[in-house]
């Protein structure tokens, strides 16, 4: 999905609803159709590009964030963690 197909779904919602992120999934292996449907508030959002990708913009992937609380705070704290090592792993002298 784009952003803009997202917009276009959302613009005509009222504004003060709230947003949840549903995911669908199978239970169990079996033949039946059962499915499970696990609901998380989205606490953010995430601009996304896979280490391959090498700066071309339109591979840019938005990530909606949500989960259990815990989850998305350790989650966030990781990503924070490894974007400040980045910002200091470069071949050049320089004092902190």
């Amino acid at each position: 999905m784009r952003v803009s197909e997202l917009i276009e779904m959302l613009k005509d919602q009222p504004p003060d609803a709230e947003v949840e992120l549903a995911i669908v999934a199978p239970v169990g292996e079996d033949e039946e159709e059962d499915i499970t449907v696990d609901r998380y508030s989205v606490e953010g959002m995430l601009p996304w590009r896979d280490e391959d990708d090498e700066g071309k913009e339109e591979d840019v992937v938005i990530w909606l964030v949500g989960g259990e609380d815990d989850d998305v705070e350790a989650f966030l704290d990781a990503l924070e963690d490894n974007e400040h090592d980045h910002e200091h792993d470069h071949d050049h002298p320089h004092d902190h």
